[in-house]
């Protein structure tokens, strides 16, 4: 089927991108034979509430606590094993086309260039801490097909190099018989098939082996525009000291929230998005969502996943179309995993995610204030003060 629809050029160029033939194939098949779509996406096994104890709250925390946790997490960044990864992959569409990660969002600097001045601090902190040069954080994107070159070109212009930039893979839309999905200039019609791209194309692209041969050990990983998930030298104890290969950021969910939670799976904790619950399980039973800020055990996700593909519906060009993704959460069903609730608002808040331009005006004060206070941006001048314009 697939070496039929595509000219030599263009399946070259989908498989330079990671895409898999016969991924693709199967895809194609389970629509044809009605194995794929919202039902299948549900979990089939006994979901439940986790008991409370499953998530740790930080602000629960002991001061002794807190004190040894923050010098574990110190200790590891002084050692060189955390490293920071930040998604900027996807499809580039909800800023207008224009590449989020490369939007001016805080006094003219961009989602993706503050994340890196937040590797920078922490490096510049231990280094400060020690008197030597200690603590190199290594910072990392995970681009796409409609991000990667955009990326490379800014980290070239602003630094010199291109970074460390990896990108996702790529895959083609089908149209709901199961077909190639083709756009309104008639081309297969491309997409970036979810974070849960992430392990594999860290092991593709030699990042993740580079990474450890390097002595790193411990990866942050958030959205990049999530501006609040900075290095927290207190979560990264807390992770360290549990022994789990992951640790998920979670915060408490507002009125209407949907997203992603951590729930008990056939007698497991996991996270599981909203599409995933049964009909008639009550989501608002469980009180906090995924942030999609993780950590990660560098070595526990040095290998293969067997990720589930969910088919999920779009709109492209006015007509429905299919892809398939899937979801780097799911890594919580197969690895041991931490659940931490983390401040949602005001001092400490830890989560304020930016999907469009509007949003980003809402927020944008508040994350102003957060970033002056941990040191990622100097603090604005106050009316009055003598170098005040």
């Amino acid at each position: 089927m697939t070496e039929r629809l595509f000219d030599d050029e263009t399946l070259s160029k989908l498989q330079s991108w990671g895409f898999d033939v016969e991924t693709f194939r199967n895809h194609a098949q389970m629509l044809r034979n009605g194995t794929a779509g919202a039902a299948a996406n549900r979990i089939s096994g006994r979901v439940e509430v986790p008991p409370p104890e499953a998530i740790v709250r930080l602000e629960e925390l002991s001061p002794e606590a807190r004190r040894e946790f923050a010098a574990m997490g110190r200790d590891a960044i002084r050692r060189g094993a955390v490293g920071v990864l930040v998604l900027s992959g996807g499809m580039a569409t909800r800023f207008g086309g224009v590449v989020k990660a490369l939007v001016p969002a805080i006094d003219g600097v961009t989602f993706l260039e503050l994340k890196r001045r937040d590797a920078e601090r922490a490096e510049r902190a231990e280094k400060r801490a020690e008197g030597k040069a200690e603590g190199k954080v290594p910072f990392m994107a995970m681009s796409s097909f409609a991000t990667d070159a955009a990326i490379r070109t800014a980290n070239r212009a602003a630094h010199g190099d291109e970074g460390i930039v990896f990108p996702q893979f790529v895959s083609v839309r089908l149209t709901p018989d199961g077909d190639l999905f083709l756009d309104a200039e008639g081309a297969p019609s491309r997409y970036a098939p979810g974070h849960g791209d992430l392990t594999f194309a860290l092991r593709k692209s030699g990042v993740l082996e580079r990474f450890r041969d390097a002595g790193g050990e411990v990866l942050v990983m958030s959205n990049v525009d999530n501006l609040l998930a900075t290095l927290d030298e207190t979560v990264l104890g807390a992770h360290l000291a549990s022994g789990a290969a992951i640790t998920v950021e979670c915060v408490d969910k507002d009125p209407g929230d949907r997203g992603g939670s951590p729930a008990l799976v056939d007698g497991r904790v996991q996270i599981v998005e909203a599409f995933r619950f049964p009909e008639a399980f009550d989501q608002d039973a469980i009180g906090v969502f995924n942030t999609n800020t993780l950590v990660l055990d560098a070595k526990a996700i040095d290998r293969d996943f067997d990720l589930s593909w969910f088919a999920v519906e779009k709109e492209v060009d006015g007509r429905k179309a299919i892809q398939f993704e899937h979801l780097v959460g799911e890594l919580t069903a197969f690895l041991p995993t931490q659940y931490i609730a983390v401040p949602r608002t005001g001092p400490g808040a830890r989560f304020a995610p930016v999907k469009d331009p509007a949003e980003l005006e809402t927020r944008r004060a508040d994350i102003r204030r957060e970033l002056e206070t941990r040191g990622i941006i100097a603090a604005a001048p106050v009316a009055g003060d003598i170098d005040a314009p």
